[in-house]
């Protein structure tokens, strides 16, 4: 097993123990390094994504909400609802990690952690956010690559 992916089953623990019991993140990110025998680069990979998670948690659960149907976060699987969030961060913030990477590493935890139809619950919301990632991305990509280039479309109309 590789060491993220190793570091993202060690995130999903420590952000499924935040999300039941709330404390402060650095605080106990040390407890549990002290605790426990993981690699360092292991240990910073999962403390990014723990606190890149709490960070900007409230953007992510919005980002969850808006993509998903008759949910809510409170009725999600706490595992799920954490795959999710570790996910999120790494679509929005993790930009050296290709995003379908990032999704086929996050199905294979569900499909480890929970229950059978979790990977394709998670799925779903995950290819959802990256093709609204990559709409918003590509619109907001310049139609012509220099201010003074002529666009393909103007180039190839005949003259006559």
């Amino acid at each position: 097993m590789g060491v993220r992916r190793q570091a993202r089953e060690v995130a999903l623990k420590i952000l499924y123990g935040l999300d039941i019991l709330p404390r402060e993140v650095d605080k106990t990110l040390a407890e549990f390094w002290l605790l426990t025998r993981y690699s360092p680069e292991i240990q910073e990979f999962a403390s990014r994504l723990v606190r890149g998670v709490m960070e900007h948690k409230e953007e992510i659960d919005k980002l969850i909400i808006q993509n998903v149907t008759n949910w809510t976060l409170d009725r999600m699987a706490t595992v799920d609802r954490n795959i999710l969030r570790f996910a999120i961060y790494e679509l929005l913030y993790e930009e050296e990690i290709p995003p379908k990477v990032t999704i086929n590493e996050a199905l294979d935890i569900a499909k480890k952690y929970s229950t059978d139809k979790s990977s394709a619950f998670i799925n779903g919301i995950l290819d959802k956010i990256h093709h609204t990632m990559v709409k918003k991305k590509s619109e907001n990509i310049p139609s012509s690559p220099h201010p003074g280039a002529k666009n393909l479309s103007e180039t190839s109309k005949n003259p006559d």
